[in-house]
This record gives C-alpha cells, sequence and structure tokens, in this order.
C-alpha cells in the first residue's frame, strides 16, 4: 500500500501498487501532488516549508509576499523571504508590485535564482499594498492587467501562475473574466480563494464563485483557496468546484500533516496519520531548530514567538509555559519548554485529530 510520503504516480511498468492520482501539469513542471502551501506573511518561511515538506504530500510551497521593487533594490529583509535549498524544491515565488517592466525584471532575476515558478499576487487585501495598485486593486482594471500578465509570461521560461479573490466586491467579480484572459495569455494556473477585498476573511468561502471561475476557461487548472482545514472540507471543495487543486495556507499551520493526509485518502481512502502530541511536539522542535540553523538563535527565536499562537492552540501548553514561548529567546530555552511538555503529556480532554477554530484578521479591512 501506498504510504502518504509516496504519494505520486508511479512510471509504467512498475511492480508497485499505483496511486490513483494523477500529477498536476503546470506548464513544463510536473507536480507530484495537487495540493500547494499557500503563502502567509511571517510563517510560511523556508525552515516552516521544509518542515511541512519533511512530512509528504506536497505538491507546491510558496514564499510569502515578496515586493518587486524592494528585491530588485536588494533588500536584505525582502531577499530572506526568497531563502530556498535543495529540499525546498519546487518552489514558487510570490510577487507583487504595480509597475510592468520592475515586475518582469524581478521575474527574470527570480528565474535567475532557481524559482520553480513565478505566482503574481492579485489577493491580497492589506492596504499598504492595494493603495499602490498592487494586490486585490489589480482586479479593477481587467484590461491593464491582463497586460501586464502577459508581459510577464513572456518574459521569463519557467510557469507563471496567478492568485487572486474573486473580486474586489460583490459588484465587481471579474475573477472569472481575468482567468479567461490569463488562459489566453499562457498563464500556467490561477489559484483563487472564494472571498472578495471587500471581505477580507470574514463570512463563508463562496465555492459557487469558484465555480464560476473553473467554468470560465477551457484548460487552465484553477487552484481552490480558503476554508480547508480537514479532508471533508477538501472533499466538499472539489464536489462543488471542479477545481484541479487545493490550496491551504492557515489550515496548515493548525495541522502540518493536512497534506499527507489528503495524499493517504486519495490514495488508499484513508487519511494515515492522525500526528499525537508527541509527534506534534517533533514537528515543532523540528521548525524551530531549522529556524536556528537558519538564522541563529536570537533571531530564529523572535521569528518563532509569532508561530508561538498557534502551536499553543494545538497543544495548550498552560499559561505559564506559553508565556515562556512568546518570550523566548535562546534554544535551551526552547528545548526546555519542549521537554517539560513532553513530560507533562497531553493536558486533559486533548485528543489527536480535534482542531481549534482557525484565527483570521479581524476588525475593518481598509485598517488592515
Amino acid at each position: 500500500m501506498i504510504t502518504a510520503t509516496e504519494c505520486f504516480v508511479e512510471p509504467p511498468g512498475s511492480s508497485h501498487t499505483q496511486c490513483l492520482i494523477q500529477p498536476l501539469q503546470l506548464g513544463s513542471l510536473t507536480l507530484r501532488s495537487r495540493y500547494f502551501l499557500s503563502p502567509l506573511a511571517g510563517y510560511t518561511n523556508h525552515p516552516f516549508r521544509v518542515a511541512v515538506r519533511e512530512l509528504g504530500g506536497l505538491g507546491l510551497a510558496t514564499t510569502e509576499l515578496v515586493s518587486t521593487r524592494a528585491l530588485l533594490l536588494g533588500s536584505n529583509k525582502t531577499h530572506e523571504f526568497i531563502e530556498t535549498s535543495p529540499a525546498d524544491y519546487p518552489l514558487s515565488v510570490q510577487i507583487y508590485g504595480a509597475d510592468a517592466r520592475e515586475m518582469c525584471d524581478a521575474a527574470r532575476w527570480l528565474e535567475n535564482y532557481g524559482a520553480a515558478v513565478i505566482d503574481v499576487n492579485m489577493g491580497c487585501p492589506v492596504n499598504k499594498v492595494v493603495k499602490n495598485g498592487g494586490g486585490s486593486a489589480m482586479m479593477c482594471n481587467v484590461g491593464a492587467t491582463t497586460t501586464l500578465v502577459r508581459a510577464l509570461v513572456e518574459a521569463v521560461r519557467i510557469p507563471v501562475t496567478v492568485k487572486m479573490r474573486l473580486g474586489w466586491d460583490d459588484r465587481q467579480l471579474t475573477a472569472p473574466l481575468l482567468a479567461r484572459e490569463f488562459e489566453q495569455a499562457g498563464v500556467a494556473a490561477v489559484m483563487i480563494h472564494g472571498r472578495t477585498r471587500e471581505q477580507g476573511f470574514s463570512g463563508r468561502v463562496n465555492l459557487a464563485g469558484i465555480r464560476a471561475v473553473v467554468e470560465a476557461v477551457e484548460r487552465m487548472p484553477i487552484i481552490g483557496n480558503g476554508d480547508v482545514r480537514s479532508i471533508a472540507d477538501a472533499e466538499r471543495m472539489f464536489a462543488e468546484t471542479g477545481c484541479a487543486g487545493i490550496a491551504i495556507g492557515r489550515g496548515a499551520l493548525l495541522n502540518p500533516w493536512i497534506f499527507a493526509q489528503l495524499c493517504s485518502w486519495e490514495c488508499t481512502g484513508d487519511i494515515g496519520t492522525i500526528p499525537s502530541y508527541e509527534q506534534r511536539l517533533d514537528f515543532m522542535s523540528r521548525h524551530y531548530h531549522l529556524l536556528v540553523g537558519q538564522r541563529g538563535e536570537r533571531c530564529a527565536s523572535l521569528t518563532f514567538r509569532k508561530c508561538a499562537g498557534w502551536y499553543s492552540r494545538v497543544l495548550r501548553p498552560g499559561k505559564e509555559l506559553h508565556q515562556k514561548m512568546m518570550m523566548l529567546e535562546r534554544a535551551a530555552e526552547f528545548d526546555a519548554i519542549v521537554a517539560t511538555l513532553r513530560e507533562k503529556g497531553p493536558p486533559p480532554h486533548w485528543k489527536a485529530g480535534e482542531l481549534p477554530e482557525i484565527a483570521v484578521p479581524k476588525g475593518p479591512i481598509s485598517h488592515w
């Protein structure tokens, strides 16, 4: 029986049992699964991506949002966003901007750097991005945006994909039209989040809206995104949208095993590994020590503090240990926290596989 980490189509003539999953093609790039790690600023950095890949099942990971201007100016912070390694392949680099020449220059630079895919962000709802014409604002001008994306496709040899929402608001649902134009321009795939910019992350994902995008194109893969945190959510996404793949962001922060579980489900009908408390501690430790190896103790500890809340939501370490995680400064402190949690074991009523609600940004979207 094929395990989650072997979730790919066997070559013709293989004597092994074949998995029913078909590989997903993005232009010239063949992905080993149809599951994507969505970018999340401050979380989906190189160490986290590698730790998730080691669990199996992930087809493609994407960097957090990269400003093309900052990249070309040589910003150290921006170059941190694109740090990678052979263990992190294939990697998609997500860029944003509004100037066609600048974005094309950045795409060529990234191609030479070794990116496997260039992903254009048209989904970010944050004000500091959209006020300069990037992110979700690009969905408001179909003609200009299509021209820019066509120039990007022509500028590089690697696949170009687009991440977008359904539209700016309910009166401007431009995603189906844009997807149709992008297919004609040579875009390899579109990832579509089933909400408008005006919605932010409020309400429920609009699966009918994603289906409208799927039905607008002929052959280009449409990747569904939004509110997928379980096998049941993924099954519903596939059934109600007809999408070719699924991109998962916050759901993977709570359950990094979700990609392996989805592959196992498709291959065998069973989700495979339901991580124990010990396995979750192992993953957290692997993530932290990969951070240390890349950035050193001090910087790794500061970076980890942002993730500590997500780990605490699942592990429920108690107020004292949670505070220590949020104030972490050295690897020895982290190892002591993990040792204490191992000794104490799961808290009362903790159950493997049960996940808390996903935390999302709140408040007026104009203030984000």
